[in-house]
């Protein structure tokens, strides 16, 4: 695989530049962090469902997930305070490229049924969250070892000015998005 790092400082930055007509560098559109977070769900009594999402986490990032613990008592969803309600890993620097790279280059392409990425993910500030269904398309994750499904959310942090700025930075690390009609 290609250094998505090195192809970005190389490549993509002056394309950048010269597409968003800025003089500084700064001043382009830049992934900041990724953050790979799972809802527990109905594995929140089941401590061995738990080690073993936050071993399969682990295997996906490269990172161990942090876990998050419930701050309220929900007598509803039976949920009681300190109980583990999700898991979160925060990727940045080369860790962070190389996950992007297997995301859009080996996983993605994995999905079921794919026509792209929705456009309208996009928050205010321009960061993109990417919600998936099934975490056996990441190539570290052997099927027959599969216990409990579960499903991740990937949130890129984007420090730019606009929703579009952070659209065009993505399209050039190849993420593949839908064509919108006309």
């Amino acid at each position: 695989m290609e250094n998505l790092a090195k192809n970005f400082k190389e490549t993509i930055i002056p394309t950048l530049k010269k597409e968003l007509n800025y003089k500084n560098d700064f001043e382009l559109p830049m992934v900041e962090k990724v953050v790979v977070s799972v809802g527990i769900g109905d594995y929140k009594d089941d401590k061995n469902a738990i080690a073993h999402i936050v071993d399969e986490i682990s295997r996906i990032t490269g990172r161990k997930a942090k876990t998050n613990l419930s701050r309220k008592a929900v007598s509803a969803f039976k949920l009681r305070i300190g109980q583990t309600v999700g898991l979160t890993t925060t990727l940045r620097g080369q860790i962070m490229y190389d996950f992007i790279t297997k995301l859009v280059n080996i996983a993605l392409p994995r999905v079921r049924d794919f026509r792209g990425l929705p456009t309208t993910s996009f928050d205010q500030q321009g960061n993109y969250t990417v919600g998936i269904k099934d975490y056996t398309i990441f190539p570290e994750i052997k099927f027959e070892e599969v216990k409990e499904p579960f499903g991740l959310e990937v949130n890129l942090k984007i420090r730019a000015k606009s929703p579009a700025d952070a659209k065009l930075l993505l399209q050039h690390l190849g993420f593949p998005f839908k064509k919108e009609s006309k």
